[in-house]
């Protein structure tokens, strides 16, 4: 009985073909995300790492804001990716994002700010900085659950964005230091909010 010859394929293509088919096969798997690259606070998710006008900003710590018997927001801090030892008060190029769980006016937030830069830095370096301070509090929009304001130092300059639209700059250490001490200063709003955005819990 004749049979047809099966075709001489030289090994290489059975090679080809078997990488082809595993490519294949591979590229149909469900795509699974590094769960690396983000963390979550209470439905709040912030990325493990930020690059914002050239400058790469890597996570150092995240937790969440309880005030009395509220959740007020959960927090991330993160500083340039080669200074990973916390220093919030340096010159290090650094950023602060918080996500609101409530409605707040921006005026509250202006006047919470006035309040605790008063009270953490005392009446004449307060002084000192109110120029500055006001115009920055000027800059404060209302917020509803969901929003998210983000305080950077870039190493140069000051920014403050709500939602990722930019709403403030300015060129003051000084004040940046005084802002990012309300939360991460000596005597911070929250010790525990500030020692777990600074990783230490």
């Amino acid at each position: 009985m004749y049979r047809p010859a099966r075709p001489a394929f030289p090994n290489d293509i059975f090679s080809f073909l078997s990488a082809l088919l595993l490519a294949v096969f591979i590229a149909c798997l469900p795509i699974r995300a590094d769960a690396t690259e983000t963390v979550e606070v209470k439905g709040a998710t912030f990325a493990t790492e930020l690059e914002d006008a050239g400058q790469t900003y890597r996570l150092i710590g995240h937790g969440l804001f309880r005030y009395m018997i509220w959740t007020a927001y959960a927090g991330a801090y993160y500083q340039a990716d080669d200074r990973l030892e916390p220093a919030p008060l340096s010159a290090v190029p650094r950023r602060l994002e918080l996500e609101y769980f409530h409605a707040i006016e921006a005026d509250d937030f202006a006047a919470a700010t006035r309040d605790s830069i008063r009270e953490g830095l005392g009446e004449p370096a307060y002084r000192d900085l109110l120029p500055g301070l006001n115009a920055f509090n000027r800059a404060y929009r209302s917020v509803e659950p969901g929003d998210r304001y983000a305080l950077t130092w870039d190493g140069e300059a000051l920014f403050l964005a709500l939602n990722g639209e930019r709403l403030y700059r300015g060129d003051d250490p000084a004040l940046a230091s005084a802002l990012f001490g309300i939360w991460l200063g000596d005597s911070p709003l929250q010790n525990d909010f500030r020692d777990a955005l600074l990783g230490r819990r």
